[in-house]
């Protein structure tokens, strides 16, 4: 019987050491699930006109609220320019800290995006309704058309323009053939829209259009929403 009991309890143990591990394990598990991460903050790239707030807990003197330039910069009184548009919020946060760390003894820095452009399209020319929408979800240049009330009898629908901005001062030109296609052929003649793109329908074929045009040009197919892409 001693010998039984003693086999019992050390069978026992053995069960208890057991659950121990797996609660340990779960909780580690959940831990790292729910652990906060910079994955979101990660994915967004900063564009002109966003507003950034940056701390310094140690010097919040030098604490500043700044809106990115159209040229993608942003000035700041201790570090100066710095081009910020494109990187991610902690690219950004690396920029500035190594800035910093010229005048400031490893800085502590906090950077906050307090306002964004919400992701957006144009459509001009040819169209029913022309104007502004929000890019809420994955588009084409075709479906973007179509949801500004489709092609006028006008339209030249084998010449589409996007215009893509890729700075500051450059916007690169997609010249688009969408005449005859549908919704769910010929995809590969059509282009997914980023935000910021520019559609233009026109009467006509653009002969003087070329690879890129300078943004401060593009009033002359799209005035007066020339101050939505800049």
């Amino acid at each position: 019987m001693r010998g039984l009991t003693g086999r019992m309890r050390l069978v026992r143990f053995g069960l208890t050491l057991l659950m121990v591990l797996l609660c340990a394990r779960g909780h580690a598990v959940l831990a790292q699930e729910t652990q906060p991460s910079d994955a979101g903050n990660s994915r967004y790239a900063v564009r002109v006109g966003d507003t950034l707030v940056i701390e310094y807990r140690l010097t919040p003197e030098f604490n500043q609220t700044s809106t990115v330039q159209p040229d993608g910069y942003i000035n700041l009184p201790l570090v100066g320019e710095q081009k910020v548009a494109g990187l991610s919020m902690p690219e950004v946060r690396a920029l500035i800290g190594k800035a910093a760390s010229v005048r400031l003894r490893d800085p502590e820095i906090t950077i906050t995006l307090k306002d964004f452009e919400k992701p957006y399209f144009v459509v001009a020319g040819e169209v029913l309704r022309p104007g502004k929408q929000e890019l809420t979800q994955k588009m084409t240049a075709l479906q973007a058309v179509l949801l500004c009330g489709g092609f006028q009898a006008s339209a030249q629908k084998s010449d589409v323009y996007v215009f893509r901005r890729v700075n500051g001062e450059l916007a690169e030109v997609h010249r688009l053939n969408l005449k005859g296609m549908k919704r769910t052929q010929d995809l590969n003649r059509d282009l997914v829209l980023q935000s910021g793109d520019m559609i233009l329908v026109t009467r006509n074929k653009l002969e003087t259009v070329g690879r890129y045009i300078k943004t401060l040009n593009l009033g002359v197919y799209f005035d007066p929403l020339t101050e939505i892409y800049h």
